[in-house]
């Protein structure tokens, strides 16, 4: 048996831009990305605590160090600059692997820099 569990997150980041007219996904800064451990095309989900929504995309990287946050294709029609939203990823774990799992977890300021290692 496998358990869904979180594996990253990234709390509070701020939208830096949107691009409509891309294939689809999220653009996240690599340093960010290597902090809560999220591979390119990673499945995330986007939590916007500006107006409610929700969606599910792929994360890849944009330029270290840049603080990007960029809503790409579709969902840009959903999520604007400047909302705030979490982004997650979930991994499946044996009961065994739960033992020792932590998911890691960062909250960012204003400006996408962290500001706190949660976990």
């Amino acid at each position: 048996m496998f358990v869904k569990i979180l594996k990253s997150k990234l709390h509070r980041a701020t939208v830096t831009d949107t691009k409509l007219h891309y294939a689809g996904s999220i653009a996240v800064d690599s340093d960010l990305m290597d902090a809560v451990g999220l591979v390119p095309y990673e499945s995330v989900i986007i939590a916007d605590l500006s107006n409610g929504k929700r969606l599910e995309t792929y994360v890849i990287p944009s330029d270290a160090g840049s603080g990007d946050v960029i809503i790409m294709g579709a969902a840009a029609r959903l999520i604007n600059p400047k909302d705030i939203v979490i982004i997650f990823s979930f991994a499946f774990c044996t009961p065994d692997e739960l033992k020792e799992f932590k998911p890691k977890v960062v909250a960012l300021d204003e400006n996408n820099k962290i500001i706190k290692k949660i976990s």
